[in-house]
């Protein structure tokens, strides 16, 4: 039987009521806390029995979530190994450089090279990688279709959303509160582009492209009177067609992790 080593998994079966019952402040907390072995499914009064039961044998402690990006990695580079590069380049808006797939990401070159390695002028980390191999293996080289939806309407992204508005738009959001300058920082920065504010009616819209085929829009609408700031991200209505929704998900909160750290650099 598969090992559950997802809390997607594991909040699917919870009631989704933030009760606190289990000590914990919500069920997301709880579900990421059951996969690093600190909480049990049957601290959650609210879960079937059976479910309990089942849950128990099949739970896989993850106790180390970089431990597991690095297998990931290394499971899309055995993959990548056994690729054509030179069918993939055109499909995926890359370009062959001396036998490697040069693929740009935020305005920057990154190579990948027949192992999977991948190497920049930039710093690279499994956050990128991933997302970037994983794209080589999964893209259909679908067209960008023009239409922004948010996370959750990309398929499965409903489950994965409270999550992703915590690490990735909440985050954000509280970084351009106290910086209003990043958002230009990031255009000049990663190959940004202003986009139509009127779309969304936001104070400020950004669009990077993170990977060819799949840019992000950032819209961010000021405080004003009583009402507090607010911040979203969207993807491209064809994001799916090139990435999973966990790697979607590793790729936005990456950017934000990324983004955080050079706020930090600057300050």
């Amino acid at each position: 039987m598969t090992k559950i080593t997802n809390p997607f998994d594991i909040y699917k079966l919870l009631p989704q009521t933030n009760c606190g019952e289990c000590t914990l402040p919500n069920c997301l907390a709880f579900s990421a806390a059951v996969i690093k072995g600190h909480k049990k499914p049957a601290d959650c009064p609210y879960i079937k029995t059976e479910d309990k039961e089942e849950l128990a044998g099949r739970i896989g402690i993850r106790e180390d979530f970089s431990r597991a990006r690095g297998e990931d990695l290394e499971k899309l580079q055995s993959l990548i190994s056994t690729m054509d590069f030179s069918k993939k380049a055109a499909l995926l808006g890359a370009t062959l450089v001396s036998g490697k797939l040069a693929v740009k990401s935020l305005g920057k070159d990154f190579f990948i090279d027949t192992k999977g390695n991948v190497s920049s002028e930039c710093h690279t980390h499994v956050w990128m990688s991933v997302p970037l191999l994983s794209y080589i293996v999964t893209s259909s080289g679908e067209d960008i279709m023009g239409r922004w939806v948010p996370f959750r309407e990309l398929k499965d992204g409903a489950p994965m959303n409270p999550l992703f508005v915590q690490r990735g738009e909440k985050p954000l959001k509280k970084l351009i509160d106290s910086n209003s300058e990043l958002l230009g920082d990031l255009l000049s920065m990663f190959s940004g582009v202003r986009a139509d504010n009127n779309l969304f009616s936001s104070d400020i819209a950004l669009t990077l492209y993170p990977l060819p085929k799949v840019p992000i829009l950032i819209c961010y609408w000021k405080p004003e009177g009583e009402m507090d700031s607010d911040l979203n991200i969207f993807f491209d209505a064809s994001a799916e067609k090139h990435l999973k929704i966990e790697a979607l998900f590793a790729l936005g909160v990456g950017l934000v992790m990324m983004f955080e750290k050079i706020a930090r650099k600057h300050s």
